[in-house]
């Protein structure tokens, strides 16, 4: 075989590796992820907040009015 076949074999072929090399490339910077980005649900990315606890007499008063509101659904079922 001669030389000059055999460099202009090597030379599409290397033409050949480089356009699917940079489609390659291509397509890593072009894909997208959906949802949230990695890294971004550690505790450490936010600060702590702190959390509100109800007094006893809210959480009785709440519930009180809970328990009138199912009484009336209650009696607008029958």
């Amino acid at each position: 075989m001669d030389i000059q076949n055999i460099l202009a074999d090597l030379k599409r072929e290397r033409e050949n590796l480089d356009r699917a090399i940079a489609a390659l490339e291509g397509l890593g910077t072009q894909t997208r992820r959906r949802g949230r980005p990695a890294g971004s649900h550690q505790a450490a990315a936010t600060p702590k907040r702190k959390r509100r606890h109800m007094s006893a007499a809210s959480r009785k008063r709440i519930s009180e009015m809970m328990k009138q509101r199912w009484a009336e659904r209650k009696r607008k079922a029958r």
